[in-house]
């Protein structure tokens, strides 16, 4: 029986090993050759590194040559055999370019098993080279690019009261989010269980409508006790200036007095009725930033979230009066347990991206023209 090989590690590859232990994401397997390396470089015994680590002495061995031979190299798999190939590259390209250029004859897009037809493989096959270059034909995603024409400005504005708000100020992303609906079920719900998922019936019965005016405080700079993340909502049954300027009364009202107030708001018509002008002009301290695009508003999140958790679709409101009050439960949860939305994207970076879009929609119609 020979003796078990000497291993002497430089900082690098001590370095490098120590990380892998670290690694919260790795193969278990990886940490293991690791653990064994590093072990072995202390001197200790082939034996006791297999009791330490959990393996054999034949294992705790075998890593042990194989780095001192190949050193970090030494730790990765060996290409394993196996059948060989029967879908060359070419035909790999082919399936790739029709998935991307063409269209089936009666179809918006390719089926695994249409693509299998008219290629001659299998639909395993295709589905594994579409995950391979993660092609989804069957999904699509949509997109809006504004067309204000002070697009740059203003979300610089407002992404700059987001990132930076002024000194003794107050920033306020104010919306409605109108005609939400009370709906009951006509049937009783199913309740999830082990292996089935909730049902209810896809028919139900409307109560009535309301509409829930929202401020969020996306951020302050003043020592004030309303904190970024506060919400400020009131449910009216109309939506028209004269229900906006009664919420902004009340939004005025726990406003904090001395500071200056910033409402990032979009362009919709009842935030720009003379009644509404008035109502600002009557107040110096607060500024009104028009939103070039519906996505930059902060409250639009709070929405999501509200639809998303409070489950206004799937919860069951035998009246206005219900939803109204699941409303106000939610936001009173949210005000409890305060959160604040971090906007990280400077306006640079949201240009950019825009920038990059753009480019690549024009290059695609180039190609097609």
């Amino acid at each position: 029986m020979t003796g078990a090989v000497g291993i002497v590690l430089s900082e690098m590859e001590r370095s490098a090993l120590e990380r892998r232990l670290r690694r919260r994401k790795i193969a278990r397997a990886d940490a293991t050759r690791a653990e064994i390396v590093l072990l072995a470089a202390d001197g200790c015994s082939n034996g006791a590194i297999a009791k330490a680590v959990g393996v054999t002495r034949k294992t705790v061995q075998s890593w042990r040559g194989r780095f001192a031979k190949d050193r970090l190299d030494g730790l990765d798999d060996e290409p394993r055999c196996g059948a060989p190939r029967k879908i060359g590259d070419d035909r790999i390209e082919e399936i790739v370019t029709r998935t991307l250029e063409a269209k089936p004859a009666h179809a918006t897009h390719w089926s695994t098993r249409e693509m299998a037809k008219a290629s001659g493989v299998s639909a395993s096959s295709v589905h594994r080279i579409w995950r391979a270059f993660c092609l989804q034909p069957h999904r699509v995603e949509t997109f809006k690019l504004s067309t204000d024409p002070q697009f740059v400005e203003k979300m610089r504005d407002i992404v700059g009261l987001y990132l930076n708000p002024p000194e003794s100020a107050l920033v306020l992303c104010v919306d409605e989010k109108s005609q939400i609906q009370a709906l009951d079920h006509t049937q009783p719900m199913l309740p999830m269980r082990p292996g089935q998922v909730e049902r209810r019936t896809h028919d139900y019965e409307r109560h009535g409508t309301t509409t829930l005016f929202t401020a969020l405080v996306a951020a302050t700079n003043a020592a004030t006790d309303v904190k970024a993340g506060t919400v400020i909502g009131k449910s009216m049954p109309r939506h028209r200036a004269k229900e906006f300027r009664r919420f902004l009364d009340e939004v005025e009202r726990n406003m904090p007095a001395g500071l200056d107030v910033h409402v990032v708001m979009d362009n919709a018509s009842s935030h720009k009725t003379k009644l509404i002008r008035n109502w600002f002009a009557k107040r110096p301290s607060w500024h009104v930033h028009f939103t070039p695009t519906s996505w930059i508003n902060q409250v639009e999140r709070f929405f999501a979230l509200l639809s998303e958790k409070r489950s206004i679709k799937r919860d069951a409101h035998r009246s206005v009066g219900e939803l109204v009050a699941a409303i106000q439960s939610f936001i009173d949860a949210s005000n409890a347990d305060l959160k604040a939305f971090r906007w990280v994207k400077t306006a640079d970076d949201i240009l950019a991206a825009i920038e990059r879009f753009c480019r690549r929609t024009l290059d695609v119609h180039a190609k097609t023209a």
